[in-house]
């Protein structure tokens, strides 16, 4: 996997990578991660990324992260690990 930019956000690191034809962004916020995999056919241009990261599409990305957390916890609650 090549790396091919950083993508600043004051909340969470956006990483741009490129791998087998096609371009993934990975969007971290501490321990979680959600990843986005794009055809390289369907973007002329990398640069174009970030204008797809707007704030609908961001405020999505953390109510996820959100989930992702109550999800997590939850199951160690049931399972007594937590």
């Amino acid at each position: 996997m090549r790396f091919v930019q950083d993508i600043p956000h004051p909340q969470f690191r956006i990483g741009l990578y490129a791998w087998n034809s096609k371009y993934i962004v990975k969007i971290e916020a501490g321990p979680y991660e959600q990843t986005y995999k794009v055809s390289e056919l369907d973007l002329a241009d990398p640069e174009t990324v970030p204008a797809l990261l707007d704030e609908p599409f961001l405020h999505k990305v953390a109510a996820r992260f959100q989930e992702m957390d109550a999800d997590w916890q939850a199951t160690g609650e049931r399972n007594a690990v937590f």
